[in-house]
């Protein structure tokens, strides 16, 4: 339903002009940007605010454990080839974030919408999406998020029925059992680096076999589907056939799996793939993430990584051994509370790496690194860790607040 006819009624006008207050606020007192108080107030005095703000947009829903803020922002800039676009970009990614985002998206014809997981059924319900991007599942968030297998079915359960077209990940089988109950869904071989929650069958827990990139449960016919577009290496697989180029300044094979996702739906809307992967090229870093910035006279790049898959994917981007590496862990209500998940990471990929360890659970950190026979020093902040570091571009890998800390202290 696109259109710039207003559905806003004076109760709403209200709610979206007292969360713009509310907001503004929050900013003037040095609290973040405001969204996510601007929109709980806005939906306190109108509960169908998301709902009524949604209605003139087409919708398009990105929700994953990881890389959904990156694949968020590339859909975004490939969709603007098309008309203007309204996106939580800075990923306030549950309703109330979500809301504030739309609120200042009147002129716009698409919502680029992040939306954290365990809220996925529940946005999708009031915005009526026109497409759904499914991109993984894995363990995160232990103490609040469910086990990747009830994730996965709250999903199912959720989507069913759904009209939007759902761009799901073919390699993922958490992924695949969730998107299975949408009448409409266009596969995606976006590839699996971190195969560890999907070792049993998600529809009958049976086990997976897994010969090669394919993946089936030999026990109840569970099976991978046949994908209409693929990565592959530094290229997009098109349904025709056709390999279209991907030219990223975003490093990594994650973000290339992410750019084949986002250039499917971008198709969605008829953005032909060459003109989508041509505007994606725009994004140099996501809300921090990739930035190198310069602090005490050194080079350091500011990465992202709060569980297992998305630790092991950013080890796989890190520069080579001497490449000295700082890690900061911390465990606040934002990261989950529960660091039991730094046992499930692989930290001999670090061997031959001088590694640096910060943050509120650095010693939970430092056995784990122990354990792993990894050399590392325990330091007391990152004015410290530099000071230590040997020449050359630090790699400063951190999980959620621990990354906001380090971008506050470089002046990000």
């Amino acid at each position: 339903m696109s259109g710039n006819s207003d559905p806003l009624t004076p109760r709403a006008k209200l709610a979206v002009t007292a969360g713009k207050a509310a907001a503004a606020v929050s900013r003037a007192a040095g609290r973040g940007s405001g969204s996510v108080i601007g929109g709980r107030v806005a939906l306190k005095l109108d509960p169908d605010l998301l709902a009524r703000l949604a209605t003139h947009l087409d919708v398009i829903l990105v929700s994953a454990t990881n890389g959904k803020t990156t694949t968020t922002r590339l859909i975004a800039e490939a969709l603007r080839a098309a008309g203007p676009v309204v996106s939580n970009a800075l990923g306030a990614n549950m309703p109330a974030g979500i809301t504030s985002a739309l609120a200042g998206g009147s002129d716009a014809k698409y919502a680029v919408i992040e939306v954290d997981e365990k809220y996925l059924a529940g946005v999708a319900r009031d915005t009526d999406p026109k497409c759904i991007a499914l991109l993984n599942l894995s363990r995160d968030q232990l103490d609040r998020a469910a086990e990747t297998r009830m994730m996965a079915e709250h999903w199912r359960e959720g989507l069913a029925g759904s009209k939007a077209v759902v761009v799901a990940n073919a390699d993922d089988p958490l992924v695949v059992w969730a998107a299975s109950s949408s009448p409409n869904v266009m596969w995606v071989a976006a590839g699996q680096m971190w195969k560890d929650d999907a070792w049993s069958c998600p529809s009958c827990g049976g086990v997976m076999q897994r010969p090669g990139d394919d993946w089936f449960c030999g026990e109840c016919g569970f099976r991978r589907p046949t994908p209409t577009w693929a990565l592959s290496g530094d290229h997009v697989l098109d349904p025709h056939g056709s390999a279209w180029p991907i030219h990223l300044q975003l490093p990594g094979r994650a973000n290339k799996a992410n750019a084949a996702s986002s250039a499917a739906v971008a198709a969605v809307f008829g953005v032909p793939p060459q003109v989508a992967l041509e505007r994606m090229y725009q994004v140099q870093a996501v809300a921090g993430r990739y930035d190198v910035v310069q602090f005490m006279q050194r080079d350091l790049r500011l990465l992202l990584a709060k569980n297992p898959a998305g630790w092991l994917e950013t080890f796989s981007l890190i520069d080579p051994p001497p490449t000295p590496v700082i890690l900061s862990v911390n465990a606040r209500g934002a990261d989950g509370t529960d660091t039991s998940w730094l046992w499930d990471v692989d930290y001999t990929r670090l061997t031959g790496h001088p590694i640096f360890v910060l943050g509120d659970r650095k010693l939970d950190l430092a056995v784990r690194l122990e354990v792993a026979n990894q050399h590392f020093q325990v330091c007391e902040n990152l004015d410290q860790a530099v000071q230590m570091a040997p020449p050359g571009r630090i790699e400063v890998i951190a999980n959620y607040t621990a990354f906001q800390d380090l971008r506050r202290r470089v002046g990000n």
